[in-house]
Formats: structure tokens, C-alpha cells, sequence
């Protein structure tokens, strides 16, 4: 997994990241909201709530691997039910 990892597998939809602004999605050239949905369609959490959240967990399971500190993976704390934006 080291190297640039390969991209494009969502037809229409490009999904980019900026290191001071955080992931942002576009769909077919139009803005888009990432989105946290459970199996059975409920949608828990959407908009730039969950593009931050997904970016701060990539970021800090990346600077836990560059310390050394031992572990891989990297857990965010819940967030609030009901904060789709």
C-alpha cells in the first residue's frame, strides 16, 4: 500500500483532497456530500461534518504509523445522530 493508490472506481464522481481544506466530492462537474448510511438506508450523518471526520481519521492513522507508535488503525468518536448538514 505504499505509493499512489488507484482511484476512479465511481463512475462520474471524483472525490479530492487538499491538505489545509479536507476531502470534497463532485458528481457528473456538480458539488456532492459525503454521506454516513446504514444498511438500511438511514442516512446518520452527511455533508462537510462527515468530509471532516473521514479526513481527520486518514490524517491521524497516517501520523500514527509514520511515530511508530505500534498500531494501524484509527477510530473516530461517534458523531452526534441527526447532524446531517
Amino acid at each position: 500500500m505504499i505509493g499512489q493508490q488507484p482511484t476512479g472506481a465511481i463512475p462520474g464522481a471524483i472525490i479530492s483532497a487538499v491538505a489545509h481544506e479536507g476531502l470534497s466530492v463532485t458528481v457528473n462537474g456538480r458539488p456532492a456530500r459525503l454521506a454516513i448510511i446504514t444498511e438500511d438506508g438511514q442516512i446518520v450523518a452527511s455533508g462537510p461534518v462527515v468530509a471532516r471526520e473521514a479526513g481527520a481519521v486518514a490524517r491521524n492513522s497516517l501520523q500514527n504509523l509514520w511515530q511508530g507508535k505500534g498500531w494501524l488503525r484509527e477510530l473516530s468518536q461517534p458523531i452526534a445522530f441527526g447532524s446531517h448538514a
